[in-house]
């Protein structure tokens, strides 16, 4: 089975970014599903249905989300309506919109994928990323189980990666909107990325204008973020995974400009 991650979609030029080039991507690598973060697809922060909506129709199977999951209103009815557009799942279950998890049937094997945030410098009090995963693993009962973790530190990246080796099939990283060259299987096999990069403006500070990033930085007052509207990037992973033992066989970076 053979899974397209895809980073962190930023605005409505990444969402047409990955309409033009998610096709010839599929088709070139054989790919079998997408999972795209999609929780930057919203000009101006956060995940609206018409960019949720872009997103499927590119080809996309499920779209992850993060911090800004909830960020804009407009989307809380669409993620109870949708199942394959999930949050991370330690947000408390009792008041806020949509699951965590979703299956994805393609027939000849089934894939749970898990949307999952950190703690560490996220600026939320979520339950314990690693208590949470041990209960949501308890109710998985499919081969192949995929982990979008929308997390900061590198180092609770890691850390979750290696407590759960073996226990899913792969984890990549996203929120950092960077991507790394540490990709890698892990000793009881689980493939692994700290974090597979983003999908938007290339001269950026992480897809929005420069020169705003530097006012913020500088004045520390509040300023509105704007995509930078310069060349695009697509950066996504490839995990290959074995049907029946739901190890990871190979892991690639990608990166299409």
């Amino acid at each position: 089975m053979r899974i397209l991650c895809i980073g962190d979609v930023v605005g409505s030029k990444g969402c047409a970014f990955v309409r033009e080039k998610l096709p010839s991507l599929k088709k070139y690598y054989n790919v079998d599903a997408v999972i795209c973060n999609g929780e930057n697809s919203a000009d101006g922060n956060g995940v609206l249905p018409t960019s949720a909506d872009s997103l499927f129709a590119s080809g996309v199977d499920v779209i992850t989300l993060g911090n800004h999951s909830f960020r804009r209103k407009e989307i809380y009815s669409y993620l109870e309506e949708s199942p394959f557009i999930i949050r991370p799942v330690n947000f408390p279950e009792s008041t806020t919109p949509g699951v965590g998890k979703c299956v994805l049937d393609l027939g000849r094997a089934q894939i749970t994928v898990v949307n999952l945030m950190g703690n560490v410098y996220m600026g939320e009090n979520l339950a314990c990323p690693f208590e949470t995963m041990d209960k949501v693993l308890k109710n998985v009962d499919t081969k192949i189980t995929i982990v979008d973790f929308h997390a900061e530190a590198t180092g609770e990246k890691g850390a979750l990666a290696h407590y759960l080796d073996g226990r899913v099939s792969a984890i990549f990283g996203t929120h950092t909107h960077v991507q790394t060259a540490d990709e890698q299987i892990l000793p009881n096999g689980t493939g692994f990325i700290t974090d597979v990069g983003m999908t938007g403006p290339v001269n950026s500070v992480l897809g929005i204008k420069s020169e705003i990033i530097i006012e913020k930085l500088k004045g520390k007052l509040p300023v509105r973020f704007e995509v930078a509207q310069t060349p695009y990037k697509l950066d996504a992973v490839l995990f290959d995974i074995d049907n029946t033992r739901g190890n990871c066989n190979s892991i690639e970076r990608i990166s299409v400009i």
